[in-house]
């Protein structure tokens, strides 16, 4: 174990925002946990786990005590006659793994391609695209309590998986409300893919693919090639503008509520969902009120996907945070729809 003061963690979030950990541990092995929590002075410290910081927005130096997860490995821990079940280390890059998988002939996680951050962030966030969510694919999980020290090991019931919200976000606030936010550290996940392996398409970006190649039965390989190109060409690379994806989710409204908006503006974007309610497209109401390239100070929307706030050179956390409410204000003073963003503010 190494514990290092002042470190800059520009490096390690997407957004690219300046800030430094007060102390930050590398964690590498489960031993490594254990050593934190052995030591007097590390073990009585807030915590703060951080993966590939993907999915967090720094508004300033970070005093708890940073846990950069860094636990490798990927291995077939099973194979059924239903399903092969694949295991990988919390540290792993997401689409590393994605491509590991179908390279060794294991579909089933082809739509989550190039969803950045790490495999351990993936179940925090419940990640989800193109048709697929982690928790259609989830098997189960191992992690470390970070009060106690004890191992446990959670099914897909027990993460109370949401849209983009699993336990992993929630305190418990009593004993009737279980929650793990800030508590637990993921080490490994691992994964169902189901047999036999079937295409998800029902998507329009992946309906246009079809049309444009006129392959009408793509093999899995071919849908991770389509989802890279497509995400490509609507988000932009973190290694060249900081960003940190998707910034909000996209809202659900009631049939009538739908009704409603559809009625001041018939072009909104919108999917009947399974349960009833209807799905509206974030980036839809955002470019409709207007905020498309537009910024606060350094912050700023991204020209081809207003969903995505990006860093034009020098942004603050703050200044990302500012450009958010006024956009979730606009939204609200024109549709009645409250965004709720998709990072953590640290």
């Amino acid at each position: 174990m190494n514990a290092r003061q002042n470190v800059a963690l520009q490096p390690y979030n997407t957004f690219g925002i300046v800030a430094k950990a007060h102390t930050l541990v590398q964690i590498a092995t489960e031993a490594d946990v254990q050593q934190v929590l052995a030591d007097a002075t590390l073990a009585r410290q807030p915590k703060f786990v951080l993966g590939g910081g993907s999915n967090i927005v720094l508004t300033g130096d970070v005093k708890p005590l940073v846990l950069k997860v860094e636990i490798m490995g990927r291995r077939r821990v099973e194979e059924t006659p239903r399903a092969w079940i694949v295991e990988a280390g919390a540290g792993e890059n997401w689409h590393g793994l994605v491509d590991w998988t179908l390279a060794q002939g294991y579909p089933g996680l082809e739509n989550l391609a190039l969803i950045p951050g790490t495999v351990g962030a993936a179940p925090v966030q419940n990640i989800g695209a193109y048709g697929v969510e982690l928790q259609d694919r989830f098997a189960s999980l191992d992690a470390i309590d970070l009060e106690t020290g004890k191992s446990f090991t959670l099914d897909a019931a027990q993460c109370a998986f949401g849209y983009r919200d699993s336990v992993f976000k929630h305190v418990a606030s009593d004993a009737r409300h279980f929650g793990l936010a800030g508590r637990a550290l993921i080490t490994r996940v691992r994964f169902h893919l189901p047999k036999p392996w079937k295409p998800v398409l029902g998507y329009l970006d992946l309906e246009k693919k079809i049309a444009e190649t006129g392959v009408h039965t793509p093999s899995a390989r071919q849908i991770f090639d389509w989802i890279c190109a497509i995400r490509s060409a609507k988000l932009p690379d973190p290694r060249v503008i900081g960003n940190a994806g998707s910034f909000f989710k996209n809202p659900t409204v009631t049939p009538d509520q739908c009704a409603d908006i559809i009625a001041r503006d018939p072009r909104v974007v919108h999917y009947p969902m399974p349960d009833g309610s209807v799905k509206l497209a974030a980036g839809w109401l955002i470019d409709a009120c207007g905020w498309r390239g537009k910024s606060v100070g350094n912050a700023g929307v991204y020209e081809k996907q207003a969903l995505v706030l990006v860093n034009r050179g020098g942004a603050t956390g703050g200044e990302v945070v500012t450009l958010a409410k006024a956009i979730q204000t606009s939204v609200y003073e024109r549709f009645g729809i409250r965004l709720e963003p998709e990072p953590v503010v640290v």
